[in-house]
């Protein structure tokens, strides 16, 4: 993976709400086939991090270039390169899995001729033909997931974007989940961008990121981390290095002024005429 190219380059990255800078400069790339992981506390950045780079939030000033294209200049382009798996269910429960899939690749102008295999490929990988025809209320929070990772591997994206992917499921489910990316992964060849708040899943990235008041606080393997924390202790986990670098203080989120969320709804409705 040493000489993969960057598939992510985010260079100056800055994001104001008013005189609050949620996003203060920060710098970092992830190579192709790289398994990164994206932390940080409530309201540290990123959140509206991730946003930009999927092109649903535009920066106030900086760069950033996915696959070679860059949010602002070309943001159809970075569209067709990621798929996005966010914790907020977006799925249409009154729609079967097969339709879900279908409505997907339509939006996402999958060649007529390739649609069909496509999605049965995807259905196949994540276990769901037997309910190909099921409506999506029927499944599980888990088949759920798994449909939603399906959906985002539709159009075959250079890179996949999960945001707390197993959030509120049970220790079963998310560990089949996990099985199941790990295995993805191995299959498609893809990079993996993770955010998580499960520091037992972020062990198994092959980097990490740490986000703190806007700024990147710390960028190395989960094992070097370690080691800058905790000198020669080797019983550090993830949790202790996370808590070490970003305090132990509660955060709660800052609440949304208006202008924030009328622009990210604003974003959305772009997006979704597309």
């Amino acid at each position: 993976m040493a000489d993969a190219k960057e598939i992510i380059q985010v260079k100056n990255l800055v994001r104001n709400y008013g005189n609050l800078k949620a996003v203060n400069g920060i710098s970092f790339s992830v190579k192709e086939g790289e398994f990164f992981g994206f932390l940080g506390p409530n309201g540290a950045g990123k959140t509206t991090t991730m946003k930009i780079i999927c092109t649903l939030l535009a920066p106030t000033s900086g760069e950033v270039k996915i696959n070679g294209y860059d949010v602002v200049g070309d943001p159809d382009g970075v569209r067709r390169s990621i798929g996005m798996v966010f914790q907020e269910a977006s799925l249409d429960e009154n729609l079967t899995a097969w339709e879900n899939l279908d409505f997907h690749a339509v939006l996402y102008n999958v060649p007529d001729i390739q649609k069909e295999s496509r999605i049965i490929e995807v259905l196949e990988m994540a276990g769901l033909m037997a309910r190909k025809n099921d409506l999506v209320s029927t499944f599980s929070g888990g088949m759920k997931r798994r449909l939603e990772i399906a959906r985002g591997l539709l159009h075959r994206p250079r890179i996949l974007f999960l945001d707390e992917p197993t959030m509120g499921l049970d220790p079963q489910t998310r560990r089949h989940i996990w099985a199941y990316i790990q295995d993805l992964r191995k299959r498609e060849s893809i990079t993996v961008f993770l955010t998580t708040h499960y520091m037992d899943e972020a062990e198994l990235v092959d980097r990490v990121g740490v986000i703190d008041n806007g700024k990147i606080i710390a960028l190395d393997t989960v094992a070097n981390l370690k080691k800058q924390v905790g000198g020669k202790s080797n019983n550090l986990t993830l949790d202790d290095v996370f808590l070490a670098l970003t305090g132990w203080q509660i955060r709660e989120e800052v609440a949304s002024n208006k202008d924030k969320m009328r622009e990210e709804n604003h974003r959305w409705k772009i997006l979704n005429k597309k």
